[in-house]
């Protein structure tokens, strides 16, 4: 799909998404599809038909039932670094979306390229240096961090949400202020499954292992809260930092601001907010492949972008700067993972091969 079409497709659907729309509800039939399909799929892990692996340490799922992003991978990063200061030795699997060769499982390393990792895993790789592994099976990268990095004994899977193939300990399902949107499933709404989450007996799994975290300012029904804002510098291609103060300055170069992630306005609004010499906005799709094409004329200016964009941005303008969003869970919601935690991490787990999902 052209480059400059899809943004405005993808807003035009968030846009339908909040309501029940004519665009909706012409989309309506074809979510009864795919809610028969999701259905199907859930009763064959539920009935052992399709079977759920698990690997013998703990793992935390961390996903949305909401399309166009909510902050999965910001609370990917702080539960790992929670963790740490907690002393477990933690890892992260994820698919790796974007990458050019989606079929094999490898490690993400500080030195690798996005378009072979994917954006997210190698900024979380870079900002928490844990290992880090990408596959299409989730279970087949865990195993694999596991055999490469035995002393790992908590591993988070990074959007895997509705990948019943790997076996969760504990849930965290993340939205932002849409809530579940217009209620209805994908086309017509923005819910990958249906919300509240269809119980299911699942042996050891106690109903507070799902804990339900919200990223935006205006939570639409209860869960833990975190707030997130951007940090007062912004970072070059060497690591240097600059503060924001710099950039408003009469003698700075004007700037331009693009993101190639699922809700671009979120990061423009922000930086907007902090009085910064915005002169244009560039949208585009989420995990945006510059190399493909990087259609600005930016002699003059500074290009600002997000963390997830600037490992992708800085081989075509090793003069852009990246502002890190600073994001911080309430303390209740550490406080009630540590709770769902301290039984799994007293008891030895072992592997289940056939064990049913949630």
């Amino acid at each position: 799909m052209n480059g400059a079409l899809r943004p405005a497709l993808q807003r035009k659907l968030l846009d339908a998404w909040k309501r029940r729309s004519w665009l909706a509800r012409l989309l309506w039939p074809i979510s009864l599809i795919y809610q028969f399909l999701v259905w199907l799929r859930r009763t064959l892990y539920q009935q052992g038909i399709l079977k759920t692996q698990r690997v013998n340490v703990v793992t935390i799922v961390v996903g949305n039932v909401i399309a166009g992003g909510a902050g999965k991978t910001p609370t990917v990063m702080a539960i790992v670094q929670h963790l740490q200061t907690r002393g477990f030795q933690v890892g992260v699997v994820s698919r790796g979306y974007g990458r050019r060769d989606n079929s094999a499982c490898v490690e993400v390393r500080d030195d690798a390229l996005p378009g072979d990792v994917g954006d997210e895993p190698l900024l979380i790789q870079r900002n928490c240096q844990v290992p880090v592994f990408v596959g299409p099976s989730r279970f087949a990268a865990a195993r694999a961090l596991l055999s490469r990095f035995p002393n790992v004994n908590i591993i988070i899977c990074d959007d895997g949400l509705q990948h019943y193939g790997l076996y969760r300990d504990v849930e965290v399902c993340v939205f932002d202020d849409r809530g579940c949107g217009n209620g209805w499933l994908l086309p017509a709404g923005p819910l990958r499954e249906c919300w509240p989450r269809q119980a299911v007996s699942r042996a050891g799994q106690s109903p507070d292992r799902l804990l339900v975290l919200h990223t935006g300012d205006h939570p639409a029904f209860a869960g833990y809260t975190a707030q997130r804002r951007l940090a007062p510098y912004a970072v070059g291609r060497n690591g240097v930092q600059v503060p924001l103060e710099r950039l408003r300055t009469p003698d700075a170069k004007p700037l331009i601001a693009l993101a190639g992630i699922a809700q671009p306005e979120i990061f423009f609004t922000m930086l907007q907010a902090l009085q910064l010499p915005i002169q244009q906005t560039l949208a585009l799709p989420d995990h945006y492949n510059f190399h493909s094409k990087l259609d600005i004329n930016h002699g003059g200016y500074t290009l600002i972008c997000t963390e997830k964009d600037a490992a992708k941005l800085w081989p075509l303008v090793p003069d852009a700067l990246a502002v890190p969003l600073i994001f911080e869970p309430q303390p209740a919601f550490f406080s009630a993972l540590d709770a769902a935690l301290t039984p799994l991490i007293a008891t030895p787990l072992s592997s289940d091969h056939g064990h049913k999902t949630t």
